[in-house]
């Protein structure tokens, strides 16, 4: 059984302002559906997630993608072309997916904290014939108006307020849609209903408010820094002597040089201590801990391995790597030409923007072992926001 969730992000945005559609804005130093990718693709109910954009908004989706953590990005399908209402794009989210998909949920990229429980209530509610939705109830009192003018005083029973993600079976909710009529329906629920299926609720959150106005991404930043409020910072450190060999791997990136880096994996210093920084920063021991050097699957192993790991255990525990600062020491190879390259290598694997992370690089002046050239040493830090 696997479910898809269909990433509505085709719109225009007016409301909010600024020079790009708002699902492109930042909140919290990543595009709202970069966090939106990221917190469904982190889900554990969710095995993959299906965007649909505009049809200008290849460039702004790819840089948005960018910020999301590499292995997050393996349960990205990618982007298809949305229409010009809601109702179009989340029709042509249903065209792309194939064969073997059984329960599906439509859910607005402007709604970017998607809180896990949430999902799981939606994915245990739905079943043959039968939608679910995540609502909050309407604690004010309701009032209709004409421009200012409030001319009805409607009753608030029974009234709640709808939120995405919706979820479905797939084929029920591509059944409604060809009985669907010419309106264009503001979510998934009213065209279902009115295809026969009957509609159910769970409990919404808070989390899942939708930024339409410029004020909500005030609103955005500060839920951000209330819910992810435990700042935590992790240190990491580590040394690998030379051998023989011709290149070195440093922070991802593969380096000229006389020599290589001895170790059981491919021995790259630099992701080694910032995943021990990551692990620290969460109290999740050390790489040797989750990786032991005597495993002899872990031989040869890309030290990518070992950095996603470390990124997911901080995303299971709901939080966010927010700035990572890694130090290499060693008289050569010369990092300096390399840096830009191993700073992208770490903000891609990462899901980071470019300003969250720091390569540099240092010698100790001819001195030790490093001096004598006989290794490369790392240090790192990493910053982590915990709920």
């Amino acid at each position: 059984m696997t479910t898809v969730l269909i990433l509505v992000a085709g719109g225009k945005g007016v409301r909010a302002g600024g020079d790009v559609p708002k699902q492109y804005r930042h909140a919290a130093g990543k595009a709202l559906i970069a966090h939106a990718m990221e917190n469904a693709a982190s889900c554990p109910f969710i095995d993959f997630v299906q965007p649909v954009i505009g049809a200008d908004h290849a460039a702004l989706f790819a840089d948005a993608e960018s910020q999301v953590s590499a292995l997050s990005r393996n349960k990205l399908w990618p982007p298809v072309t949305g229409g010009d209402t809601r109702q179009a794009s989340t029709q042509a989210g249903l065209d792309a997916l194939p064969e073997g998909v059984t329960k599906v949920m439509v859910h607005d990229a402007a709604r970017s904290f998607l809180p896990h429980a949430v999902v799981e209530r939606l994915f245990v509610t739905v079943e043959p014939g039968v939608g679910a939705i995540p609502v909050l109830s309407v604690p004010d009192s309701v009032k209709r108006i004409d421009g200012k003018r409030v001319i009805e005083d409607p009753d608030r029973t029974g009234l709640v307020r709808a939120q995405t993600p919706q979820a479905f079976m797939l084929n029920d909710l591509k059944r409604a849609f060809t009985q669907a009529d010419a309106a264009d329906f503001t979510d998934e629920a009213s065209l279902a209903r009115q295809a026969g299926l009957e509609i159910v609720t769970v409990d919404g959150d808070d989390a899942l408010f939708k930024v339409t106005h410029a004020s909500d991404f005030e609103k955005a930043e500060a839920f951000m820094a209330q819910t992810l409020s435990d700042i935590r910072t992790g240190l990491g450190f580590d040394v690998h002597a030379f051998e023989p060999g011709d290149t070195v791997t440093l922070c991802g990136v593969d380096v000229p040089h006389s020599k290589k880096l001895k170790g059981h994996s491919d021995a790259d210093v630099g992701l080694h201590a910032l995943t021990d920084a990551i692990l620290g920063a969460i109290g999740a021991g050390d790489i040797g801990d989750h990786f032991p050097p005597s495993d002899p699957q872990w031989k040869g192993a890309p030290s990518d391995t070992f950095l996603r790991h470390a990124a997911r255990l901080v995303t299971e525990k709901g939080g966010q790597i927010s700035h990572v600062d890694v130090t290499l020491i060693c008289e050569r190879p010369k990092i300096g030409p390399h840096r830009a390259t191993m700073k992208q290598s770490v903000a891609t694997l990462l899901g980071l923007s470019h300003d969250r992370v720091s390569i540099k690089a240092t010698t100790t002046e001819a001195l030790g072992f490093t001096g004598r050239e006989e290794g490369i040493a790392a240090q790192a830090a990493a910053t982590v926001r915990l709920p």
